[in-house]
Parts: C-alpha cells; structure tokens; sequence
C-alpha cells in the first residue's frame, strides 16, 4: 500500500510541475490565502473553506506579497479572480512556486483519499483483495489529474467517504463514540463541498429501512401495543441520526468563526445582500408573503452581521450561491454543440468516455455478477434481504449513494466536467472489488482463470494510464483516444488551462517573434512568455494584417466558437473566428488544450 501511494503522489508532483494554473485555481488559492493570513472570507464564498484553508497553509510560510490595497479586496464583491490574477502575476510573487506550494495541500488529501480505501477495503475484503480499489484509485486518470489541483473536488471525494465509512461504523455498532465520529466525519465532509448534503438523504434512508427490518423481524415478539413500540423506536433512530446532523453542524461553526474573524460585518452584510439581491426574485414586496427560498435568503442578508450568527451565514450563502448556479446551468461544448441547457446524456457519456476502458469492463463483470447473484438468491431463497443487509451494510450504502449521487448529477443543468462524479468513483472501485471478489469463488469458471482476467484488466489498465502521462485532465480512453477528446467535451474535461508553460517551450523552441493569444485559464501569457505574446479575440480580426503569423487559441474557446449552436443559444458572428480556415486542424497544439495555427 505505501508503494502504491508512494508512486501516485510521484506522478501527481511531475505532472503539476508541467501544468500552469487551471481555472479555478485562480479563485480558490487567494481566498485560501485571505482565509487563514488575514481570516476573511471576503473571497469565494460559494465553496467551503476546508480545502482552500490546507492548500494556503504553506504559503504562510513563504509569505507572499497580497494587494489588500487593491479593489479587488477593498470595495469588489467577490473580487476572487480579479484577485488572483493580481496575487500570482502582478504583485512581485513567484506564480509557479504559489501554485506548487498550493498544490502540496490536495496531494495529501489524495494520498488520505487511498489510504482510506485501502483500510476500509482491508476491513471488507482482507488486505490483499483490498490492493485492487486502492491501486485503481491512486492511478485513475481523473484522480492523478484534479488530485492535485487547488479545488474542492478532491476533498469532496475524501470526505464522502470518510462520512460514509463511520456512518456505516455507527450503525453496525451503535455507540457514543461511533456516533461522535460520525458527526465529526459528516461536519468535515460539509466543510469539503457543499455537494456533499446529499449525504443527509442516504443516512436518513439507511436508517428508515433498518427502522422497517427491525419491524419485519420483531413484529411477533413484541408485547402490548406494538404501533406505539414500533413509532418510539423510530424516533429514537431518528434522533440519533439527528445527532449526527448535529454534531456535523457545530463543526462546522470553528471553522467559519475563525474565517471571517476579520471580515467586518458591516463589508459581510452588503456583500451578502448584494449576491442574494436576484436570488429567487429579489426582496419580497410590501404586503406580500415571501416563497420559502426567497425567505431563506432574506433572513440569511439578516443574520449575516450578527456576532454568533454570521459564521452559519456566510455558510448559508455558500449553499444558495451553489442552487442559484446550478439552477442556471452553464454555457458548455459537448457532443458537437455548445449549449447553455445542459444535457442528461453528459454525465453518462463522460463517464463511459473518460473512465479507464479496462476498469469499465471489470465494473460491468461485477455488476453482471452481482445482478445474476442477487437474482439467484432470490429464486431460490438462499437469503433474505434482512440477511443481506446485516452483512453488507457497507456495500449497500455506497450503492444507495452512488445512485442518489448519478440521479443527482443527471437531473442537473450544471454540466461543467467528469471531476463532479470524484466523489462516487472510489466507492464504485470498492463495490467492483466486493463482487469481484465472490465472482472468482463461484463455481461457474476456474478460479485462475477469473484471477488472469482480472490482472490482464489491471496490466491493461496500468499501461493505458502510463501512455497517457501527462496529460491525465485532457484524458479519454480508447473509445475515443485522448487526441479526439476535445471533439466530445471540453471545460475542465480537456481544456482548463493547463497548458500555457508548453505553449512557452513552442514559442521558444519555434523562435517566435510574436504570437497572438485567446487563452482559456488561470494563467498569465505575459508571465510566461512576455513581450512575444498579443492579447487576442476574434473580434479582432486576423491577426496577420497586423503583421502576426501565429495566434494560440484555446481549444475550449474554439469549440464554443465554432461548434454548431443549440437551439436558443445566442452568439455573435464576429466571434466565431471566420478568418481561421478549418479550425479544427491546428498547425500544432501546446499540450492537448492549446490549438497554434499558422496564418500565411
């Protein structure tokens, strides 16, 4: 186990010291530095501070120049990336050794993220059956690629997991001090991403149903009046989940006092007011009775300077900034058009298209074989479901979630990237490995035989991800081939900016006196490669009447650019880089993300 980790985290390290700054790191590493130098949370409220606060813990130490005289931090409501192009390229810093020294905090995370699989996986299937989950997860593609990038998605994974681990803890050994973990557990998976509420409707599912067992299987025992047995035992199950939500809530309360210590009241107030000022149709007029959405937000612009109440009310925003956003959807390429509706098939598509072909093949074997043993049992009454649950608990709860978490995911307008479905990947790795594990004991084949398929899968699987270095966030497997990614979806998908110091090494290499740039990212062009670069759009028009040959553009702006639009979907023609013949065939490409043409 500490090889496997040991080697992730060398992969994760070589391939962030190739990258530049993605997209959103450009938000989350100077609000993380706001959070735990100046304790402000003045910046990118609509994520937790968790992960923010342990990637900006290094840079206390190297004590970097932040602009607080800037606008961006003195009148600026949110001005995050305003502020971070500021912090990292136009204040003095080193931008290579922030992002570095930020990127410290999720590779850790990450190396947690394994360790964790691999200990609840020894617990369920011994130590080495529990070597299968834990290698398929320090070594998928989209792990290796955001486990080391200054954004919540990581974290959301880890403390999904945790959560769920100590939930199921709890509930096959109800105790105070399994209770208390579970609290804490599901207070820090909260503080990782707001996504992870969704872990309230699965404990209180899981609780329902072992209150419906416990009916099934006392209901002949029980003396007197057995409704009113029946209903307090169901109320002391749900107070006790209660709890849980409890404890989970006031660990919360530490983390955001500490945050916005420093963050003046009065500054939080009209902050607050001005974000939520449209949420769910503005202030509720005179007279009339205010939806409940709308209510919430009302009393959260309320709470939000009250000395005990402030911290639950930046943490309030958070959670309706995330329903505002994803209510509204996104502008995305995907699947040859750009829309802003976002689609059902993209979640489902991205999955099947980016998860290791291998991996996919042994997760469909161990769905099959789960379904066929699950369909046998029930013919021929080897079990009961009550049977089934008293022993598998754990197994049942990562499906219960994973399917809540994909129906969540699908019903969402929000289509901006395959990293959203993090936090279900390592637990369907543990639920392959749970019916992995019975298929090789059965009966129905040789069990060397099984094993050989199973490890020709897992060379297969190790040579693709090998191939595949570096370029592990533009990653799609052999379906398609990482070269033709872009053609499926882009964003954070392919394209997030990550390619900017290859574009550096091209002009330098090319002797390039200027290029022309529409860059897509967090980074700087003219910190990278400095006076040779032209800031660009299409709207300019051909760079070459102004005496430019080349022009980088990146591929997500490109196919926003010129994909064929959904209907609805409004876009300039101006915008649509007419004077680039065919678009889709670059000269060359920087990395995977950035397209280079050669206009004469």
């Amino acid at each position: 186990m500490a090889v496997i980790i040991l080697a992730s985290l060398v992969v994760m390290v070589s391939v962030s010291l190739q990258e530049s700054g993605t997209t959103d790191e450009l938000a989350h590493i100077p609000s993380g530095y706001g959070y735990v130098k100046y304790l402000d949370y003045r910046l990118n409220p609509e994520h937790p501070p968790l992960v923010k606060m342990f990637s900006a813990l290094p840079l206390l130490f190297l004590n970097p120049n932040f602009p607080t005289d800037s606008t961006a931090w003195t009148s600026d409501v949110n001005g995050q990336w305003k502020m971070g192009s500021l912090f990292l390229y136009q204040s003095g810093n080193d931008a290579d050794q922030i992002i570095q020294l930020s990127r410290v905090g999720p590779m850790i995370l990450t190396l947690i993220l394994i360790a964790f699989v691999y200990i609840w996986s020894r617990e369920l299937f011994g130590e080495k059956w529990a070597l299968l989950p834990t290698a398929v997860t320090a070594f998928s593609p989209t792990i290796l690629a955001h486990g080391h990038y200054v954004t919540t998605d990581i974290g959301a994974a880890l403390g999904t997991l945790v959560a769920i681990y100590y939930f199921v803890k709890y509930i096959n050994s109800p105790s105070r001090k399994h209770l208390i973990w579970a609290g804490i557990a599901f207070g820090v998976a909260m503080l990782m991403k707001f996504s992870t509420v969704l872990l309230v409707p699965l404990f209180l599912l899981i609780v329902f149903i072992k209150w419906l067992i416990e009916i099934y299987e006392t209901r002949d025992g029980i003396q007197g009046n057995k409704i009113k047995h029946f209903i307090i035992r169901g109320l002391r199950h749900l107070g006790y989940v209660s709890m849980i939500f409890l404890i989970g809530f006031l660990v919360l309360y530490p983390f955001y006092f500490l945050t916005t210590f420093n963050y003046p009241p009065g500054r939080q107030y009209t902050d607050t007011e001005f974000i939520l000022s449209s949420f769910a149709g503005g202030p509720t007029p005179e007279g009339e009775i205010c939806n409940p959405m709308r209510c919430i937000a009302e009393f959260n612009i309320w709470a939000s300077n009250k000395p005990v109440l402030r911290p639950y009310a930046e943490y309030m925003l958070g959670v309706l900034m995330v329903i505002q956003r994803s209510a509204g959807g996104n502008t995305a390429y995907f699947l040859g058009r750009v829309s802003a509706s976002g689609s059902r098939l993209y979640f489902p598509t991205l999955y099947v298209l980016k998860e290791s072909l291998s991996i996919l093949i042994l997760i469909a074997v161990g769905l099959l074989y789960g379904l066929y043993n699950i369909i046998s049992s029930i013919v021929k009454k080897k079990t009961s479901f009550t049977n089934y649950l008293g022993t598998h608990l754990a197994e049942f709860s990562i499906l219960l979630f994973t399917l809540i978490y994909a129906a969540w995911s699908i019903s969402s307008p929000l289509n901006i990237g395959i990293r959203h479905l993090l936090p279900i990947m390592p637990l369907t790795y543990i639920l392959m490995t749970s019916s992995l594990k019975k298929w090789t004991q059965s009966g129905h084949l040789n069990k060397k035989i099984k094993l050989g398929f199973i490890s020709v899968m897992l060379v297969w699987f190790a040579v693709s991800t090998a191939v595949a270095y570096p370029f592990y966030l533009s990653y799609f497997n052999e379906f398609i081939g990482t070269n033709n990614g872009w053609k499926i979806a882009t964003d954070s998908n392919y394209d997030w900016g990550q390619d900017l110091k290859r574009l550096a090494n091209f002009v330098n290499d090319n002797n390039i006196e200027k290029i022309a740039i529409d860059y897509f990212g967090a980074g700087n062009p003219e910190y990278y490669i400095g006076n040779k670069v032209e800031g660009w759009n299409s709207a300019k028009g051909n760079p070459l009447e102004s005496g430019i040959r080349w022009i980088a553009v990146s591929v997500n702006t490109i196919q926003g650019s010129t994909a064929p639009k959904a209907e609805g979907f409004e876009r300039r023609a101006e915008d649509e880089f007419r004077w680039i013949q065919n678009p889709q065939e670059p000269y060359a490409k920087a990395g995977t993300s950035i397209f280079i043409y050669k206009l004469d």
